[in-house]
């Protein structure tokens, strides 16, 4: 069992494989998170500019609190997106799980198997209790796939999200560990 995050491990399953995540993935991952559906299905107001993002995914394997992992179409070697767990509480055991995929990479299982393998990272290795997230009621796709991967609705946040002049609504999610280890014995 690791403390924190600090061991960057290499996950693989069927479809992908996660693996830390680098500046040289800058130029697979900058079309993704400049793609304007991306950005209102993640909530996202950010204007990405690539030098900022190499310094941003080039610190990320010093970073203890926190795990970024590049996510690999196995069958074609292309970065499609990333994973991460992030906002580490440990004194509680729980962190905030996020995932960010290329349009083209949606609709095929690899972002719920890349959950998959983060998620039970966290639980298994690093001994995470729980792992939450927040996904908007626009985006009833992504919350299918949480709720494949484990995940329970816990409550909303009404009009968390300003997008475009309307007020969006957020489900907060999240995975407790006694149900994950169930579900997978």
């Amino acid at each position: 069992m690791t403390t924190d995050f600090s061991h960057k491990p290499t996950l693989t399953g069927e479809l992908v494989v996660l693996r830390p995540v680098t500046e040289d993935d800058v130029p697979a991952l900058l079309p993704m998170l400049r793609d304007p559906e991306i950005g209102r299905l993640t909530g996202s107001h950010a204007d990405f500019e690539e030098s900022a993002l190499r310094a941003w995914y080039g610190s990320r394997g010093a970073q203890s609190n926190r795990l970024d992992l590049a996510v690999v179409e196995r069958a074609t070697g292309r970065v499609v997106g990333e994973v991460v767990l992030n906002d580490w509480d440990q004194a509680n055991e729980s962190c905030n799980f996020r995932i960010c995929l290329a349009p083209d990479a949606l609709g095929r299982g690899l972002g719920t198997e890349a959950t998959r393998l983060i998620v039970g990272y966290g639980f298994e290795a690093v001994g995470l209790y729980r792992v939450s997230l927040e996904v908007y009621a626009f985006n009833p796709r992504a919350r299918r796939a949480y709720e494949k991967a484990g995940f329970r609705a816990e409550g909303v946040l009404r009009g968390a999200l300003l997008w475009e002049g309307e007020r969006v609504d957020a489900t907060v999610m999240a995975a407790l560990a006694p149900e994950w280890a169930a579900t997978r014995t």
